[in-house]
């Protein structure tokens, strides 16, 4: 729920039991990434570039033209990344954070909530959402990007 353009996970219990307005009593999340590292993490990937095509608050990763990443531009609190079925299924039941894709296919789509998971293991998940599109593309618009498969 979103109260003043503030995401109310980020306040405190009471406020957000009272849908309290003005809220001076933030809860510390421990977001792994903040947005711009996020942003130049998928940008540092051959063949990768972003759009807005939802919206001014939707920040779109593409390779090859095909979407890999999805996040909230005010709100980074979570990010929709491409996975594996069978993978997808067993993040969800080992990650409270892992939930199937907002808005997304939910077989091939999994929302991760960034609270409380390593950098390490969101930039392996953000890979692996990157290689699935990008071993998808047809060989010819691989080779133009300059991708190996």
């Amino acid at each position: 729920m979103i109260f003043n353009g503030i995401n109310s996970a980020s306040r405190c219990d009471l406020c957000v039991k009272k849908k309290a307005f003005e809220c001076f009593k933030f809860v510390k999340q421990s977001n792994p990434m903040d947005i711009e590292h996020y942003r130049n993490y998928c940008l540092s990937k051959p063949g990768t570039s972003e759009d807005l095509p939802f919206g001014p608050d939707t920040l779109v990763m593409k390779v090859g033209g095909k979407l890999f990443a999805l996040c909230s531009i005010d709100n980074f609190v979570s990010i929709n990344l491409k996975c594996d079925p069978e993978r997808a299924l067993l993040l969800r039941e080992e990650y409270e954070q892992i939930k199937p894709g907002y808005h997304m296919n939910k077989t091939h789509w999994n929302t991760v909530t960034l609270d409380g998971l390593k950098e390490s293991f969101v930039m392996e998940l953000i890979d692996h959402s990157y290689d699935l599109v990008r071993n998808s593309l047809p060989g010819k618009v691989r080779e133009y990007l300059g991708l190996a498969r």
